[in-house]
């Protein structure tokens, strides 16, 4: 994510540095690469500072800049930890540096593809009021939509970003497998599936979750979920069980009537 957002800043006019421990090649476009002899300098000429290490790195990288002696003031220093509140910064307080963070909700695989991932993608921001400030603005440079949290919403918000994007992608893996041992050629399944996948997300952006939500669940067609029950391994069973009472609660929002309801928690639970 640091490279991408760099290589997404520099795209728009920002100098963008890369400190790391020993200099090494970056992605074409992102930025310098500075090993650990140009930080002190680099780090005084700078107005910004971005921590982008993964989440236990960030406090040891805070107080690897703080021993470097030339943060200041005038500094605004941000992480990209969508966990963390600003207070993973906590080494840097006495310099009067402006703390918070910056969290591009967007999974970048891939550094060269951010430029375009991120435009249009929400940034969840907090800390002190100069490096909100700062943090909306390097947002809107990046082409995302910032909105600001409270620290204590942070680990809410971030547990969201994982079952959103990380359990979807665990998600898909388990319909894959249980597919393919169902007879589904391997070949076809990747495909079958993905344009299914893509097909509920269009959904999802077209409307509401209630709008979105189909099949046996929607339908109250209990007998189908028992169906599907019958057909998955204990552990996959217990997998659909947790999910399908959450689509339950969908179902009935969308207007599911009560006995349909019942009966389709009875299978549910009658799967166990």
């Amino acid at each position: 994510m640091g490279a991408g957002l760099g290589l997404a800043l520099s795209s728009r006019g920002y100098e963008v540095s890369h400190l790391v421990r020993s200099e090494r090649p970056v992605p074409e476009g992102t930025g310098r690469s500075l090993g650990m002899s140009e930080w002190r300098r680099t780090v005084a000429a700078s107005q910004v500072l971005i921590v982008a290490t993964p989440d236990s790195a960030i406090t040891p990288a805070a107080q690897l800049l703080r021993g470097l002696g030339t943060v200041t003031a005038s500094h605004i220093v941000l992480h990209l930890s969508g966990l963390h509140d600003r207070t993973a910064l906590s080494p840097l307080l006495d310099t009067g540096a402006a703390l918070g963070s910056l969290h591009p909700l967007q999974a970048v695989s891939d550094p060269g593809t951010a430029a375009a991932r991120l435009a249009g993608a929400y940034a969840g921001v907090e800390g002190d009021a100069r490096a909100i400030e700062c943090a909306e603005r390097l947002a809107r440079a990046a082409g995302m939509i910032p909105v600001r949290l409270l620290p204590a919403a942070k680990p809410g918000y971030h547990a969201a970003a994982a079952i959103t994007s990380n359990l979807t992608v665990a998600l898909y893996s388990l319909a894959l497998r249980v597919a393919t041992e169902a007879g589904v050629p391997a070949d076809d399944a990747g495909r079958m599936y993905l344009g299914l996948l893509r097909g509920t997300v269009e959904n999802l952006a077209a409307g509401s979750v209630t709008e979105a939500l189909t099949g046996a669940i929607r339908r109250g067609d209990a007998e189908t979920v028992r169906a599907h029950l019958r057909a998955l391994a204990p552990r996959d069973r217990t997998i659909y069980r947790l999910l399908g009472i959450e689509a339950l609660e969908v179902a009935r929002d969308a207007g599911l009537p009560e006995d349909a309801v019942s009966a389709v928690r009875q299978a549910l639970e009658d799967g166990r």
